[in-house]
């Protein structure tokens, strides 16, 4: 009789062409830097071993992939640049997810000088979302207006800034683009 389970089969051991396509498929199912499908390689490693007389070389492997254009660092910051200040989070968060990401400093800069230039308007967009300062029914309470600051200080946003829209009086009718041409710091 047999068990009423079946039995996992262990995948075979990686060889140069197995890792390269595993490789391969992993970039051409996420968007990924050079640092993340190094470590995903090395877990499929640790998982199924290797067969291969010498120990395989994951970062020539993942250069070889970025000068094919498979993964680019440089634009996976930028992309996360640019969703993370559409949900209204700063420039410190970013710079925090592209550390965890493995980007190299040269790599991110772009992304943060873009996080930079879209500051004040993503700081309002997660004001408005989380109902803070011209977006808030009220904020007379000091604790309430403390919390507003640090949670957009959580989210990324320099504190002067974040000060200044907590400071805002709710309006009903506050509109973005006034509000973000009116705490530019050239203007103010």
């Amino acid at each position: 009789m047999s068990p009423p389970f079946k039995t996992r089969r262990t995948a075979p051991p990686l060889n140069d062409a197995a890792l390269s396509e595993l490789a391969l498929r992993y970039v051409g199912k996420y968007a990924t830097t050079r640092s993340k499908l190094r470590a995903y390689l090395a877990r499929k490693l640790r998982e199924r071993g290797w067969e291969g007389s010498l120990d395989p070389d994951l970062e020539a492997l993942a250069d070889r992939f970025a000068e094919l254009g498979y993964v680019d660092d440089a634009a996976f910051a930028l992309a996360r640049s640019r969703s993370l200040a559409g949900r209204g989070f700063g420039r410190r968060r970013l710079a925090e997810q592209l550390r965890h990401a493995g980007i190299a400093e040269e790599d991110s800069r772009e992304a943060l000088d873009a996080a930079e230039t879209v500051a004040v308007s993503a700081a309002l967009r997660f004001a408005q979302r989380r109902r803070i300062g011209p977006f808030a029914a009220e904020m007379a309470d000091p604790r309430t207006r403390e919390r507003a600051i640090a949670a957009m200080v959580r989210a990324g946003h320099d504190s002067t800034l974040a000060r200044k829209i907590v400071g805002l009086e709710p309006e009903q009718d506050a509109d973005l683009v006034n509000l973000c041409e009116s705490l530019r710091p050239d203007t103010t």
